[in-house]
């Protein structure tokens, strides 16, 4: 789980133009994310990666469907 989460933290450091606090905040959030899929089973560390950095960007908005063109129909 800990090489997910520097994986994470190395690709979202790559994206977004963070303060040092931001990033230990933004940190937490993941820990404390990931560790719930963790103990839901799963163990694949990129599938952690991915699930991470998706929870990141919908944090801090980056990741909207409507703002990206996205209708649903």
């Amino acid at each position: 789980m800990e090489a997910a989460i520097d994986r994470i933290m190395q690709t979202y450091d790559l994206l977004v133009n963070r303060t040092a606090a931001a990033s230990e905040e933004a940190r937490a959030k993941v820990t404390e994310y990931l560790k719930t899929l963790f103990e839901a089973g799963e163990r694949d560390t990129h599938r952690l990666t991915v699930c991470g950095l998706t929870y990141l960007r919908e944090l801090d908005g980056s990741n909207d469907p409507v703002k990206a063109g996205y209708t649903g129909l």
